[in-house]
Order: structure tokens, then C-alpha cells, then sequence
């Protein structure tokens, strides 16, 4: 009997993983422990909130309870739990861990590899989540969906809104400049497609399909796309190279009618800088979905703007994410009991 352990929680439950492991490994006599964390009732944690977790970023729980619940597995199916160096110190049994997100963020790789522990992850599990809500949040800006929303609550008719210098053009007559071509980016093209508007794409490491470039869709420098852009929709992943890609800088290269959107990571935006240039008229609104800091603080100056949306890093919940990313996970399990190579070691 192989001893595994799903630990999971209210969005990436562990009785989907559970499941989705036993279909795909109905042969196998298996013992899962599963236990749900608390997220996202409550937030998760970043490395320098807990001893011993230093590197480590975006989990939940803390040294002890999470080797109480690991301790004996070989194997482990988990979203948020912490693997630090002490963890895995304490748990000499864990041979395999798969972890349900894009990026291994909550586990210390280094010392995976140097112990021997295979990391997998599951690529693209809620790129098509993502990508459906980055649509949504252009809509809602260019078409002032927010601002008429906000008014209404507050018993006020905007009439205003109607008027022609302040509703805008319509999506069709814009240039949409989509920053990362990757999983989410090349969605987000494929779905603006339908609407007829120009598309600008920027990624220095990918090339067009021959089926974008056929479609009309061009790849730019990042400052033709700015300039040329009347939205600018946010889609590369956090390195060195983009951390604090939009700032004051790059922000003073785009129209002051423009908008952008932000559905991918908060460190990739300078918000002092942001709030600037939404705050002066540099540009016409901003949507944030992603921030620096999450919970986001109660005296932030953006929550004070009435250009800005704001959504609480929702873009990518949708219950086929957790399905897909339960179906990836499961099969990578499958793979490791059979002896097979995985599909996306980390």
C-alpha cells in the first residue's frame, strides 16, 4: 500500500483530487489522507511571514502541522501547503509532490532536487479562466459597466455616461495590446479576435502562430505596443525582467485614453506610479486583479479612485480549474506509480 497525501482546500478540494486519482489509478491500492486547508476564507501566507519558510511564497500552514500531515507520504497532491527545507528534512518518505498551480512557489526546489523529490505542476490549469475574465474586465472599462454600477449603489443616475466624449469607442475600433503570449496571452488574442479589433502582441521569447499572423495579429516592441494600444492587457509571469514593467516610464509612453488591465501578477506594476498616472489623467482607468500586496491595505490610494476596478485575485476561479488541474495532477500520480517519466517536471 502507497501512502499519499492531498492536501487541498476550499477552492482546490481534496475530495476532487481524491477522486480524480482514483479514476486514473483504479488498480493501485492507495492510502489518501486528505485534508482541507483554510484558504481562501482566510489569506495565504509569503515566506517572510513564518521562520524557516525564507524563498517560499503564496502557501498556508506552518512547519509543524504541515509535517504532522505529511509525515510517512510518499507522495503528495497539494495547492498551498509549504515544502521548506525543514519539512522536507522531517519527511524522509516523500518521494513525489504534485502541485496543483503554474509555478511551485510554495516549495523550495533546491532542496527537492538535491533530496531526490520530484516536483510536478499543472501548466495552463486556469489559463482559460483567466483569459474569459480578462475579456470581461475590458468590457467593463470600456464600456463603463463599474462606473455605472458604483453610481447606482449609491442612488445616483449617470446620465453622463451617455454622453460621447466621456462613453468612448466601442471594442471593434480599438487596438488591444496584449503583453506575454503564453497560455493565458495566446487565449486572450484568440477571444478578442470575435470582436474585430486590432491586436498588438509583445513577447520577446515566443513567436506568433501562423494562425495569428494570418488572422492580422502583429508582434511589436513593448513600446510600439504602448504607444499604439488603447487597452493594454497584462499576461507575462514574474521574473526580473518584469517585475515593475509598467511604471512611470512605460506608463508616460502609453495614450492618456488608454486603459489597462492587470489580471496577471501584482509585482509586475509600480502602483505609486500607476496611481500617478490615473490620479493626473494620464490614462483613462485601470483594472486591477492582481496586487503587490494581497489582502490589499484598507488605506490604499487606488481603492480611492473612480477610474480603477477592483477584484479580489478572482480571475482564475472557476470549477474547471480545479477539475483540469485535478485531472493533471492525477495523471502525473499515475505516471510516478508506473514508473513512467512526468509530463511537467518542474
Amino acid at each position: 500500500m502507497r501512502k499519499l497525501v492531498i492536501i487541498g482546500d476550499h477552492f482546490m478540494r481534496s475530495d476532487m483530487f481524491e477522486k480524480a486519482i482514483r479514476e486514473k489509478c483504479p488498480k493501485v491500492v492507495l492510502d489518501i489522507v486528505r485534508h482541507d486547508l483554510d484558504w481562501p476564507d482566510k489569506p495565504m501566507e509569503h515566506g517572510y511571514a513564518q521562520a524557516g519558510m525564507d524563498g517560499l511564497k503564496e502557501y498556508m500552514g506552518g512547519v509543524d502541522d504541515t509535517v504532522a500531515l505529511i509525515d510517512g507520504a510518499e507522495i503528495l497532491v497539494t495547492h498551498l501547503a509549504p515544502l521548506s527545507v525543514e519539512i522536507m528534512a522531517r519527511c524522509p518518505a516523500l518521494k513525489f509532490v504534485a502541485v496543483s498551480r503554474g509555478g511551485p512557489v510554495n516549495i523550495d526546489m533546491k532542496a527537492a532536487r538535491e533530496r531526490g523529490i520530484t516536483v510536478v505542476n499543472t501548466p495552463g490549469r486556469n489559463a482559460s479562466a483567466v483569459a474569459e475574465f480578462a475579456i470581461g474586465a475590458i468590457l467593463a472599462e470600456t464600456r463603463l459597466i463599474t462606473r455605472g454600477h458604483d453610481a447606482l449603489r449609491r442612488g445616483e443616475w449617470r446620465g453622463d455616461l451617455y454622453r460621447a466624449d466621456r462613453t468612448g469607442e466601442e471594442l471593434s475600433e480599438m487596438t488591444v495590446g496584449v503583453i506575454g503570449y503564453g497560455q493565458i496571452g495566446t487565449r486572450v488574442v484568440r477571444l478578442l479576435k470575435v470582436f474585430g479589433c486590432r491586436i498588438l502582441v509583445t513577447d520577446p521569447y515566443v513567436q506568433l502562430s501562423a494562425t495569428d499572423r494570418a488572422d492580422g495579429v502583429e508582434q511589436v516592441a513593448l513600446d510600439t505596443l504602448l504607444a499604439r494600444s488603447d487597452v493594454v492587457t497584462l499576461h507575462p509571469r514574474v521574473t526580473k525582467e518584469t517585475e515593475k514593467m509598467i511604471n512611470a516610464e512605460t506608463l508616460a509612453q502609453m495614450k492618456p485614453t488608454a486603459i489597462l488591465i492587470n489580471t496577471a501578477r501584482g509585482p509586475l506594476v509600480d502602483y505609486d506610479a500607476l496611481y500617478q498616472a490615473l490620479a493626473g489623467g494620464h490614462l483613462r482607468s485601470a483594472m486591477l486583479e492582481t496586487f503587490a500586496v494581497e489582502p490589499v491595505p484598507a488605506d490604499w490610494p487606488l481603492l480611492e479612485l473612480e477610474n480603477v476596478t477592483l477584484t479580489p485575485h478572482i480571475a482564475g476561479a472557476s470549477v474547471r480549474t480545479v477539475t483540469y488541474a485535478a485531472g493533471l495532477a492525477a495523471e502525473e500520480v499515475r505516471r510516478y506509480l508506473t514508473g513512467e517519466p512526468p509530463v511537467n517536471r518542474c
